[in-house]
């Protein structure tokens, strides 16, 4: 069944007020939340509204943060998010990179004490509609083994990268640093659809398309899938945004990061505080004069999209393209929710008396 932007974002708005969060606060939430709904990131975005719910309830999530700058030089920060919906404390912070690049031509800010940030693109595009390059990741709840073992030290990690062009669309790179983000494998067990093979491991370190894998001890794997298809890089890559989102701040990183779901409990010894973050903004009349850029990206952009394709594909995909074409759609004609997800939601309202 299809629900209207509007009827969602109020709904989810009225849910965040009801837990505690500020107006204001409560309204960013919900537009950071639905813009994974929007471009097609389902496993992101209301889906998940009633785990936020749930941390709050288990004392891990403040609805009413005092997030703040502890340290910062003209061109750098870290924040520290006290706590709060990473949905409202990931927006602060990248304004802050923004706005620090708006005087020293980049701004770099690592967060620490924060949660779950929602889908990192949404964060990375704040810095499209002031010519600047945006950059956003985050660490995740570690379910990912590195390469060659059976532990789960990473989380999905996902890296996102905007760029502004002049005629068309921003190029927007949005990915996990995992073969699939861990919000899959929920929307596939909904479906009672398996996994593709290449996705998890089971818990002794062999392959297998049970979406309940990770669940029964096992793991999400880099991207690569295995050392064959180049999963070190994947490896790499979620390695770096661990660093740069957490050990650069003071949050916690590796194993100790804590859960997303709120019936496990963080590791009682922590390395740092919450979650992770780190947003960069890259004026781009830092380097040459915005509208040559612009003009620039749009050859670039043009020529790919002229590429010669392999039989049987209609197209080369320019990076964004397919979320910008589903919220165009989703917009026009409502959002589909999954039942169990609609179900879950009536629930979270009837609980809060919230009308859905």
């Amino acid at each position: 069944m299809k629900f209207s932007f509007e009827q969602l974002f109020k709904f989810t708005k009225s849910i965040f007020i009801k837990i505690g969060c500020p107006e204001e606060e409560a309204e960013t939430a919900a537009k950071v939340l639905l813009s994974a709904d929007l471009r097609g990131v389902d496993s992101h975005g209301v889906a998940r509204l009633s785990g936020y719910v749930r941390l709050w309830e288990a004392n891990r999530i403040n609805a009413k943060p005092s997030i703040k700058i502890i340290h910062e030089t003209p061109s750098t920060a870290v924040v520290d998010g006290d706590g709060g919906l990473g949905l409202v404390v990931a927006p602060f912070a990248m304004q802050v990179a923004i706005d620090k690049a708006k005087i020293a031509g980049t701004g770099w800010v690592s967060v620490k004490n924060s949660n779950h940030y929602g889908i990192a693109g949404q964060h990375a595009m704040m810095a499209l509609e002031h010519d600047m390059i945006g950059i956003s990741m985050t660490n995740a709840s570690p379910l990912v083994s590195p390469t060659f073992s059976t532990e789960r030290l990473l989380g999905t990690n996902p890296i996102a990268v905007a760029i502004p062009a002049k005629s068309q669309p921003p190029f927007v790179a949005d990915f996990a640093s995992t073969t699939a983000a861990n919000g899959k494998l929920e929307i596939l067990k909904r479906k009672s659809e398996e996994a593709p093979l290449g996705w998890i491991q089971d818990k002794n370190g062999n392959p297998t398309t049970s979406p309940d894998g990770v669940k029964d001890g096992g793991a999400l794997l880099p991207l690569g899938g295995d050392r064959e298809h180049g999963s070190h890089k994947g490896y790499a890559l979620g390695a770096i945004v661990d660093i740069f989102s957490a050990v650069l701040s003071g949050a916690n990183y590796g194993p100790w990061v804590p859960p997303f779901v709120a019936f496990l409990q963080p590791d009682p010894n922590p390395v740092g505080e919450g979650l992770g973050h780190f947003f960069g903004a890259m004026r781009i009349d830092a380097f040459r004069p915005a509208d040559e850029f612009k003009s620039n990206m749009d050859i670039w952009i043009n020529r790919f999209r002229k590429a010669e394709t392999i039989s049987g594909q209609e197209k080369v995909l320019i990076p964004g393209d397919p979320e910008r074409e589903l919220e165009a759609e989703r917009r026009s004609i409502g959002i589909p929710l999954l039942k169990p997800v609609e179900e879950d939601l009536r629930a979270l309202g009837e609980k809060f008396g919230v009308e859905f």
